[in-house]
């Protein structure tokens, strides 16, 4: 049994931001509707103060509020398959935003409308590519919600291929957002698997989820500075 998660080490990030603007790249996000932000705090007494920078994407719960909502009012737009991912189905959102009011995480993101990106004038190489080519979860509408997919048209390939068990060990099947951070902030990967860096992260670093009050379980974890969230 496989089970992804995301470990996060707050002591080590330096609010580079670089995994927020890979999401943007990678997932070809508008500004009003993003997929992974990063809440900076400010601690100590002058002049001795710290800061600590906080990346929030989709916790992808075990028990996700936010699918529990959509299921409520029979829409039924959110499901988690088979590796814990939870996806929003865009053809079967009706954006009424429930979703994003059950979330303790506040992470669906309302897209109102689709804003068109341009390269000195000329559409990008993504929004020439015919809409039913693009991917499911890069098919975009406006009036829906949107939210971090763990890069599911990534992971999904090591799923067609029969090689799951590298999923967070190779670029094509590792999200964007974990392989571009400068210091090694993040890993992901197998918690199921003892040998796996998350899981050692877990172990050692103590690694913790946030708003556990909530029970939904989330599967991306936190190495913290102190006290709980």
């Amino acid at each position: 049994m496989t089970k992804l998660v995301r470990v996060i080490d707050t002591k080590r990030c330096m609010g580079c931001r670089s995994c927020l603007a890979a999401c943007y790249v990678e997932n070809h996000l508008t500004p009003e509707s993003p997929w992974n932000v990063m809440m900076e705090n400010e601690g100590g007494s002058y002049p001795n103060v710290n800061r600590t920078f906080t990346t929030m994407n989709c916790m992808h719960c075990e028990h996700p509020a936010c699918k529990a909502a959509c299921d409520a009012i029979d829409v039924k737009a959110i499901s988690k398959n088979e590796l814990g991912v939870v996806l929003i189905d865009y053809d079967k959102c009706i954006g009424c935003q429930y979703c994003n009011a059950a979330c303790p995480y506040g992470v669906p993101q309302y897209n109102n409308e689709i804003a068109t990106l341009y390269e000195d004038g000329k559409k990008t190489p993504y929004e020439q590519q015919a809409y039913k080519k693009r991917h499911p979860t890069h098919r975009k509408k406006a009036k829906t919600v949107e939210k971090c997919t763990f890069c599911w048209h990534k992971l999904e390939k090591a799923v067609e291929k029969g090689e799951t068990h590298l999923i967070g060990q190779v670029p094509e099947y590792t999200p964007s957002c974990d392989l571009v951070c400068p210091v090694q902030a993040r890993v992901f990967g197998d918690i199921d698997d003892p040998e796996s860096e998350v899981s050692k992260w877990v172990g050692k670093k103590k690694a913790t989820q946030i708003k556990k009050e909530f029970g939904t379980r989330p599967q991306v974890y936190y190495v913290l500075e102190g006290g709980d969230y």
